[in-house]
């Protein structure tokens, strides 16, 4: 299950993710001599020239052909490598999705797919570039596991066991500030949801950035007197049913919350579970089947309702739902 610590300082600091990509690549590549590192012209962009310069027999740059490059990780697999494929993350989903499809997944291959800049987070870069569906496809894959670390303490537990277990994954991946929640020492499972607050009213099931802003939530809900647990949902596939369902069963509660669309999201992966096993309130934060736009995070977070504020009044609407009998 792990050993989850929140940092005493959760939330406030923030730190560079893609400095600790590459230097977690790096260490398991001087463990490794199948780690192999594959970019589309983005090694810059997500801070893996250290990388490249200390390993160039194993860096690829693949150029802005994104299927392609799926498909030399994949033959790099047949090979007995461990590739990671990076690239943004609606190129190497929607764009790449049939290579990553046949010659990944249906081919029983092992690549490590890795897509930045997940939602909102692609910030400037606008509407075109913004994933809010890329969990949601590579879900809908068969074999795939489906992965969003938190901070990079996360990063960096979860990124060797990401290279020990064979298959194929995706693992969507702020490049810049990421707040940090957890202390050093925390370990975490793939497939198993972090805890980090027990409560008894109500259950927020939170993903990525949307896990600081929950925490914000609770304090605040805590103040009002409600009870809230929280899971950190980091697997999206498989999906901790375990912890989703004693969720149900203990607070009759619950919201989710993902910076991503609500539609085949992880709000969906949640209820799918729950309409088959035990039907339950549940609320959804996330984007409401919408494109992306230009502009700062801060303001984007606002804009598609990603706050703790939109937490706090989903977790409000929840428990009224709960008072009257689950109407």
């Amino acid at each position: 299950m792990g050993k989850v610590i929140l940092s005493k300082e959760h939330g406030k600091d923030v730190a560079d993710m893609r400095t600790a990509y590459c230097e977690e690549m790096v260490g398991m590549a001087e463990q490794d001599d199948r780690i192999v590192a594959l970019d589309a012209d983005l090694m810059a962009a997500m801070g893996m020239k250290p990388f490249a310069e200390k390993f160039p027999e194993r860096t690829i740059d693949c150029g802005v052909q994104e299927a392609n490059m799926i498909g030399v990780a994949c033959g790099l697999s047949v090979w007995g490598k461990i590739p990671f494929a990076h690239t943004f993350g609606p190129f190497c989903t929607r764009r790449a999705c049939d290579q990553i499809f046949m010659s990944g997944a249906y081919n029983r291959a092992n690549v490590k797919v890795v897509g930045s800049d997940p939602g909102i987070t692609a910030s400037y870069n606008g509407g075109t570039h913004m994933p809010f569906e890329d969990m949601g496809i590579m879900r809908g894959i068969p074999t795939m596991t489906v992965i969003e670390p938190t901070d990079i303490v996360m990063l960096k537990n979860l990124m060797p066991q990401i290279a020990e277990q064979y298959g194929m994954m995706y693992m969507r991946l702020v490049r810049k500030d990421v707040r940090k929640v957890y202390a050093d020492g925390s370990t975490f499972e793939i497939g198993k949801a972090a805890k980090l607050t027990d409560g008894s009213d109500v259950t927020i099931i939170a993903s990525g950035f949307c896990v600081a802003e929950s925490l914000d939530a609770v304090e605040t809900l805590k103040e009002e007197g409600i009870s809230v647990r929280l899971l950190n949902m980091f697997t999206w596939k498989p999906l901790d049913k375990e912890a989703v369902l004693a969720a149900a069963e203990e607070t009759g509660a619950i919201v989710t919350a993902e910076n991503h669309n609500v539609v085949n999201g992880l709000g969906s992966a949640v209820s799918e579970l729950l309409a088959k096993e035990n039907p339950t309130i549940v609320e959804m934060v996330g984007v409401q089947d919408e494109f992306g736009e230009v502009g700062p995070v801060d303001y984007l977070r606002e804009r598609f309702g990603l706050t703790k504020d939109n937490i706090v009044e989903a977790v409000h609407k929840a428990l009224e739902r709960k008072a009257e009998g689950g109407k």
